[in-house]
């Protein structure tokens, strides 16, 4: 599902997230979902970095690991309930750039992707360390569990992954099926260079023409 870092992955995933109940996993805390609010919405704007994920689904482990880095960029827009997604993946050293629309369903606590003529869900689970946050996928489907988590920065620390990893091991995936990302490998970034230079010229050609109307308007 990620575009999020896992777009490929969800061409292939039918994403039918249910709502859980603690009762159904008890020890699965950090995995129930909770409302979106506003709030939410401003915490996770902004540049984030794909860090890792682990599934219990073999094809879709095979598929991660041709991702080799990836960074994107949440604006939301709280009125639509929708976040425009920028996203910046490597593969196979070449930079791929997307741009695309995610729904927001508020009261489920799940965002989601129309790809492939279908409509991907994901729980987004906000953590306790501000710097981070986790999508669940297929929580209800017990043979393809999985997992992602992304961070404001592209290098973590164990104490930011901790929920992760406690989330994994709630699951029942092996720590040592996680596939990180490298962003060492990322070649996106003279693309993002250009993008933003392209951004400033254009508001300064935006900047000019209300000057110049306004010049108009007082001769």
């Amino acid at each position: 599902m990620p575009a999020w870092g896992l777009s490929k992955v969800a061409s292939s995933l039918v994403l039918s997230l249910l709502p859980l109940l603690e009762a159904q996993i008890p020890l699965c805390a950090n995995l129930v979902p909770v409302p979106i609010t506003n709030a939410t919405l401003d915490r996770i704007s902004g540049k984030w970095f794909y860090i890792a994920s682990a599934f219990r689904n073999e094809e879709y482990n095979k598929s991660i690991h041709e991702i080799q880095a990836t960074f994107f960029y949440f604006t939301p827009n709280k009125t639509e309930d929708t976040i425009f997604l920028r996203e910046y993946q490597t593969r196979q050293n070449q930079c791929v750039y997307n741009t695309s629309y995610l729904n927001v369903q508020r009261e489920n606590g799940t965002i989601s992707r129309y790809e492939g003529g279908q409509e991907h869900f994901a729980h987004l689970l906000i953590l306790r360390d501000m710097k981070t946050f986790m999508l669940a996928f297929e929580v209800n489907d017990e043979k393809n569990w999985g997992v992602s988590v992304y961070a404001d920065k592209p290098e973590t620390t164990e104490e930011q992954l901790g929920e992760f990893y406690e989330a994994l091991d709630c699951l029942r995936i092996p720590r040592s099926d996680v596939v990180y990302t490298d962003q060492k490998k990322d070649k996106c970034e003279p693309l993002e260079r250009q993008h933003e230079k392209e951004k400033k010229q254009e508001e300064g050609e935006r900047q000019h023409e209300k000057e110049k109307k306004q010049e108009e308007g007082e001769s």
